[in-house]
């Protein structure tokens, strides 16, 4: 048998090729959008993906399941409970069911609770009497964690009602495969699909018996508490990207080259609407920007932020180093975000010939900050830091609107008003002030170092 984890670091998420030497047979486990990396390590093994299996319907991602199925002639292969649910065409399997490669031997489990939809993939090596080597559990089991029960809330499914379905799937299903059975989830920490996911990215259905907080023993009603408390807020895309994936969509292209734009073609862009994200790092966004660009630095978790500052299906220009504009492109098609109309050319010499464009960024030092509080007596203090963030202590006198619900909350703050923003080290802090900035608030600061480097100071 041949195995092998794909992890993308920008959005935690893994996907698995998994292969059967004695037939040439493969399949892969919930691809990203850009799919070359399966097609060309699946030849270089003498192997050909026949399918695709999909644990459930992703919100974090735009999946590859139809660029694959293209490239490849693979079926798309679910969950018996999406039947019905897609508009493309699928094969469907039930509880229980098996799957062949030829000597390697899928077994699929229906373990609702993440999504009404979700499974997990159970992998024996030598048949389907064997012993289970892996289990791939999609967001059902994480390594430190279980799938967030409540992101369907928004859409008719209740939270408590799916959590009780997750301690089913996890203590009737998952736990009954013996202790050595390798489990590989579909995201790791950072991704808003838990809220404690560890760095690991591969473990054991023993050690996480052992170790996670979610199959501590406790009754059915304690579970359900502690996986629908202290959740952070969801990314705004995610609706959007979970309901793409049900759909026909448009196909990933990856030679597809960018429009390089001049400063006037983006600023007539920004005036019929789009939306200017400026890639660079805080220090020098902080420094000269495009008046009403966005900055979202591609070092970070790019994609996901972006998908939290603006309207999914808006049309995007991308301000950035030279030679990021194609990476930035491709990391945002991995959310669905396929409007990317164009880039600035040249930035730095577009700012220096045109200056009347350009605008600096104000950010304070904990001194500056601490100096603005004592002499600005109307001053609005807004913490855009997770829940679970917060609860570890904030400053006082600061509201708190996490950066997922900034946009839609944008209306609570009084743009007479000075603003001051922070995160925990500045990397989202500079995202929030900008998207104030570029919707009309004109006295904005973010905190340097954000509430990591005011509480250092502060403990002393």
């Amino acid at each position: 048998m041949f195995l092998r984890q794909y992890y993308l670091q920008c959005l935690s998420h893994a996907s698995y090729l998994v292969g059967d030497r004695s037939t040439g047979k493969a399949f892969v486990v919930d691809p990203q959008r850009d799919v070359d990396q399966y097609i060309s390590d699946a030849s270089a093994e003498g192997l050909t993906i026949t399918s695709v299996f999909e644990t459930h319907f992703h919100a974090d991602f735009l999946s590859g399941h139809l660029e694959l199925a293209s490239k490849v002639n693979a079926e798309i292969v679910y969950g018996k409970a999406a039947e019905g649910r897609v508009d493309f065409l699928i094969r469907t399997m039930q509880h229980g069911e098996h799957f062949s490669l030829g000597e390697v031997d899928l077994e699929l489990l229906e373990t609702p609770g993440h999504t009404p939809e979700s499974v997990c993939l159970v992998v024996r090596p030598n048949g389907p009497l064997s012993t289970p080597h892996a289990v791939f559990t999609g967001d059902t089991l994480f390594i430190g964690d279980v799938g967030r029960p409540d992101l369907l809330s928004a859409v008719g499914f209740s939270a408590d009602d799916l959590a009780h379905q997750l301690y089913d799937s996890l203590h009737n299903k998952l736990m009954l495969l013996p202790d050595a059975t390798k489990v590989y989830p579909a995201h790791g920490a950072g991704s808003s699909c838990g809220k404690n996911l560890s760095t690991e990215t591969v473990s054991t259905i023993g050690e996480q018996r052992r170790t996670n907080y979610a199959l501590a023993p406790m009754k059915v009603e304690q579970f359900v508490e502690a996986v629908t408390q202290g959740q952070s807020v969801a990314p705004l895309y995610f609706l959007f990207a979970a309901t793409k994936n049900r759909q026909a969509h448009d196909l990933y292209v990856d030679d597809e080259g960018i429009t390089m734009m001049s400063l006037q073609e983006v600023m007539e862009a920004q005036s019929n609407g789009a939306v200017v994200i400026d890639s660079r790092d805080d220090m020098s966004f902080a420094a000269g920007h495009l008046k009403g660009s966005i900055n979202v630095g591609l070092s970070g978790r790019f994609a996901e932020y972006v998908g939290e500052v603006m309207e999914p299906g808006t049309a995007i220009v991308l301000i950035g180093d030279p030679g990021t504009d194609a990476e930035a492109k491709m990391r945002l098609a991995r959310i669905g975000f396929d409007n990317v109309v164009g880039a600035l050319v040249d930035p730095v010499k577009s700012f220096f010939e045109n200056p009347g464009h350009v605008e600096r960024m104000s950010r304070l030092s904990v001194e500056a900050f601490n100096e603005r509080i004592n002499t600005v007596p109307n001053l609005s203090l807004i913490d855009i830091r997770n829940p679970g963030e917060v609860e570890q202590g904030s400053i006082a006198g600061a509201r708190h609107i996490s950066l997922p619900s900034l946009l839609k909350r944008l209306n609570e703050i009084n743009k007479s008003e000075p603003v001051v923003v922070f995160c925990a080290g500045g990397y989202r802090s500079s995202i929030a002030a900008s998207l104030l900035k570029s919707h009309g608030f004109t006295d904005v600061s973010d905190l340097i170092g954000g509430y990591s480097a005011w509480s250092a100071i502060h403990s002393l």
